[in-house]
């Protein structure tokens, strides 16, 4: 499992229809474009996908039509976590994981637990998972950091805990953890911005936002980073580095999909609280995106 999940995964988004409901079209084909444009697996009901504005059916319909769209062609990661820890056991037990490889489990969010709060949450899952579990640490989002000792420690405890998604933008947290980790434990960026520099020190893909929009270019440059070949690698990561900024200066995933309005793959309807980018913000991804071109 390991090495099925290195290499670029893309955080699918949900795309709607004008009336809100999931474009379940829509979906497929941005699937099929992803697949066929050489990324390692997908991602799906993460931050990307707007799952906390999904109901429960929904979730299940839209894991369900990514599964029939791959049709086992590429690992595909279920987002599963939250702040209620006997909440989220109950939904593992509950979840089908036929076609699911591995579960990504956001590390609890609004509680703002301690250390040891945290290595009892995963504990927990760990026991309850029937899959392999990935970590993810996004304190931009969650509010609380899960620290280098203590992912080092789950690592350690859990052999069903088999990487990290490291999201906290801080890469001397990301070497620490690089240079303590058991051999098979997995760090992967969950910054695309900072994936280069991250594989450079040792870790092993990405779970990637732009590759919604740039499968081929971004999977390239992990590719090659991953063989080392950073000159190669260099290329597309400056090229598109200054869409990835620009990306969420609204927010996520308002912004790849505006990117992907543009390159004309899915719409732009988000689900309230979340809104469309504004003006400036679309114009400059179009002009990104014609430079690209």
């Amino acid at each position: 499992m390991n090495k099925q999940l290195q290499g670029t995964g893309v955080a699918l988004v949900t795309p709607f229809d004008n009336s809100g409901k999931v474009d379940y079209a829509a979906l497929g084909n941005l699937v099929e474009n992803i697949i066929l444009n050489c990324v390692d697996y997908l991602v799906v009901l993460g931050t990307t996908g707007e799952s906390v504005t999904l109901n429960k059916q929904e979730k299940k319909q839209v894991v369900s039509h990514v599964i029939a769209v791959n049709k086992g062609r590429l690992p595909v990661v279920l987002g599963l976590g939250g702040n209620n820890t006997y909440e989220l056991i109950e939904q593992i037990s509950e979840t089908d994981f036929n076609g699911i490889s591995a579960i990504l489990s956001v590390s609890p969010y609004y509680n703002k637990p301690t250390q040891e709060g945290i290595y009892q949450h995963y504990k927990l899952i760990s026991e309850k998972s029937p899959v392999p579990i990935i970590l993810y640490n996004v304190p931009g989002r969650t509010s609380s950091n899960l620290l280098p000792e203590t992912t080092i420690r789950l690592a350690s405890d859990f052999k069903n805990i088999i990487a990290i998604k490291e999201a906290s933008g801080n890469m001397e947290q990301v070497m620490r953890i690089l240079n303590h980790k058991p051999k098979d434990f997995m760090v992967i960026s969950g910054d695309d911005s900072l994936t280069l520099p991250m594989i450079a020190c040792g870790a092993q893909g990405v779970i990637s936002v732009v590759a919604n929009a740039y499968p081929k270019e971004f999977s390239d440059m992990v590719r090659h980073s991953l063989k080392g070949d950073f000159e190669t690698a260099r290329i597309n990561h400056y090229k598109l580095l200054e869409i990835i900024d620009n990306l969420f200066v609204e927010g996520n995933p308002a912004g790849i999909k505006a990117c992907l309005k543009i390159r004309e793959i899915t719409g732009d309807n988000l689900r309230l609280p979340l809104v469309n980018v504004g003006d400036n913000t679309f114009n400059k991804l179009k002009l990104l995106n014609q430079k690209l071109s």
